[in-house]
């Protein structure tokens, strides 16, 4: 005699429990990471704590991938999409599409090539023969240096580094606010934006490019702004604005250094959507290297000290005529920050 089977239940009470104890976890992880989004997706003057939390919004990437995958362990839909969506928004700022791009040179157009590296040097500590050993061994041509010390300029003097790049425009001061440049090409101080805490040199460099017979003009700028801490966050914004507009003059752009901000922060992208000159820029935004090559996955700051998740603060930016390759960023003992460098091609004229 056969007897029916009992009705075995879709998914037992056990099953269930589990299933939501997994998409709770899943929630309970994806929370912070959507409040995090949201002071990055509004572009407003963010108090203190949140500029600084912006930060680090590249790291916020992988609670929201253990989210989608506590989620799709829950096996709740509405939870699987909500985690998914989130991790995208996470993916889109890594990669971001919105980022400048450098715009097309009109064919036969004359070119000057310059590799470029900048170095915050924390107040002159960082290793003067491992800077020299790292221009040689890449042929940097254009240097500039934050925090410069006479100490750590009589240290690079030593070390051979005018051998290899004789021209120098040089402001030492032991405060962190000095700065130089060192240069194959001859240099012109230019002038110096008003009113920042820290030095910011605008020096017009006269490249030339023998083989070819081409020369340019560019007006470079050795940014340090200053840290968004304490009641000095207004200053930080200030700092920003002042670099804006002197990328909004007409000419050849290069503006690279420790910008203390992240592609993340909506005050450093504004300084990227600086209105150009439309005859000489074609409209386009100010092009982060970094940015424009992947580079965000490349931390330039704490390379020592704190233990903090790595971010980009130090930024290499141009005009979009001007195109790139070749980014780096390499770690220099003693300085708590890494260089950053690049291959640039410079429209001559």
């Amino acid at each position: 005699m056969t007897h029916p089977s009992p009705a075995v239940p879709e998914l037992r009470p056990a099953g269930r429990r589990a299933s939501l104890a997994w998409s709770v976890a899943a929630l309970l992880m994806a929370l912070p990471v959507a409040g995090a989004s949201m002071f990055r997706a509004i572009p407003a003057e963010w108090p203190l704590i949140v500029v600084q939390l912006l930060s680090f919004t590249p790291w916020m990437a992988l609670p929201a991938l253990v989210a989608l995958v506590l989620a799709v362990a829950g096996r709740r839909l509405w939870v699987i999409i909500t985690t998914a969506a989130l991790l995208a928004v996470q993916l889109f700022w890594l990669f971001p599409l919105d980022a400048g791009r450098h715009q097309a040179l009109p064919a036969g157009t004359a070119t000057v090539s310059v590799k470029v590296m900048s170095l915050n040097t924390e107040y002159g500590e960082a290793d003067a023969a491992a800077i020299v050993r790292l221009v040689r061994d890449n042929g940097i041509q254009l240097l500039t240096l934050q925090e410069h010390t006479q100490v750590l300029e009589d240290r690079l003097r030593s070390e051979g580094l005018e051998k290899t790049l004789p021209h120098r425009v040089s402001e030492p001061n032991d405060d962190a606010s000095g700065g130089a440049v060192y240069s194959v090409f001859p240099l012109e101080a230019a002038g110096l934006l008003p009113d920042t805490p820290f030095r910011m040199d605008v020096t017009r460099v006269l490249l030339t490019d023998a083989a070819a017979g081409s020369t340019a003009t560019l007006n470079l700028t050795n940014v340090h702004a200053l840290p968004p801490v304490d009641q000095r966050i207004a200053q930080w914004r200030s700092d920003l604005v002042k670099i804006a507009r002197q990328a909004s003059r007409p000419g050849n752009h290069l503006l690279m250094g420790d910008y203390n901000s992240t592609f993340d922060h909506s005050e450093f992208r504004d300084v990227l959507d600086t209105a150009l000159p439309d005859a000489a820029q074609g409209g386009s935004k100010l092009v982060d290297v970094g940015a424009a090559s992947g580079g965000r996955f490349s931390p330039t700051w704490p390379m020592e000290g704190l233990p903090l998740p790595g971010i980009v603060i130090d930024h290499i930016v141009t005009s979009p005529l001007i195109s790139s390759s070749d980014y780096a960023v390499h770690r220099i003992p003693g300085s708590d920050h890494a260089a950053v460098m690049a291959r640039l091609v410079i429209p001559a004229g």
